[in-house]
């Protein structure tokens, strides 16, 4: 393979981590030469590199994020869990659409971060606490989008499926659940990076520990390093999963590469 062909092949990320390195260097530049800030009132990639270091080499960065992914696990397992069957039913029993849909959309739309104290006072400071938030952020996003995968099923093969005498549950299984997993994995995506805004969310308002709860208590003792550490960390973990739900789209809908070239 020529070079030219495996930067064709590979250009997605060589052309993101260019991006990255171009404003990298130039956060750095400016702030050393062009634009010199006092640390304390904000940060530059040295500085972080350095503290980045520091926060590998220790215990507690580990274990923070234990305990974040722990409660994401949990919340956004029940999602999945509960997200996609309403999704479903939602899609293919219009009554249930017309009695749910009023009810999703207005807490859909309204700022469910708002709601994170409540939640903290009925489920506690816990894990089931950020559980249950990282669960209300990233359940609507399975919801609709699984729903609008049922709504554009072809209806030639659902024809099909009742030409030959099949069930509804042969409907489910072997047409709509099949032609709605793009849907479902593209919904992922979404729901991955509100899962984490909900993890981030919970811990600022009650924890003790957690990379929320070290994020906030950096930015709150002036230690900007630290802080972008954590917020780098996040960072890179919503784009490792969101490239996952990326490679597992295309595996399950092949014909979607061709979307990719552009």
């Amino acid at each position: 393979m020529s070079a030219r062909e495996h930067f064709a092949e590979h250009r997605r990320f060589y052309i993101g981590i260019s991006s990255v390195i171009v404003l990298v260097l130039a956060w750095e530049l400016i702030l050393t030469y062009i634009f010199p800030v006092n640390p304390f009132f904000f940060t530059k990639p040295s500085l972080i590199a350095t503290a980045f270091k520091e926060q590998i080499q220790g215990a507690k960065l580990w274990h923070d994020l234990a305990v974040s992914s722990q409660a994401f696990i949990w919340g956004f397992s029940f999602a999945v869990i509960v997200g996609i069957p309403v999704g479903l039913v939602m899609g293919w029993r219009r009554r249930v659409e017309y009695s749910l849909d009023p009810f999703l959309t207005a807490l859909y739309a309204s700022p469910l971060v708002a709601l994170a104290p409540l939640f903290i006072i009925v489920f506690g400071v816990g894990v089931l606490g950020k559980a249950a938030l990282v669960f209300l952020l990233a359940v609507f996003p399975f919801v609709f989008n699984t729903f609008a995968g049922v709504k554009s099923t072809d209806s030639l093969l659902i024809n099909v499926i009742h030409s030959f005498g099949g069930g509804e549950k042969d409907l489910y299984v072997k047409v709509i659940l099949p032609s709605t997993l793009p849907y479902i994995i593209a919904g992922a995506r979404l729901a991955i990076g509100r899962g984490l805004v909900g993890i981030i969310v919970g811990e600022f308002y009650a924890a003790s520990e957690g990379i929320g709860f070290a994020i906030s208590q950096a930015g709150d003792t002036y230690r900007l390093p630290e802080m972008f550490v954590g917020i780098i960390i996040l960072s890179l973990i919503a784009v490792a999963l969101t490239e996952l739900m990326r490679k597992l789209e295309l595996t399950i809908a092949p014909w979607r590469a061709g979307e990719e070239v552009r």
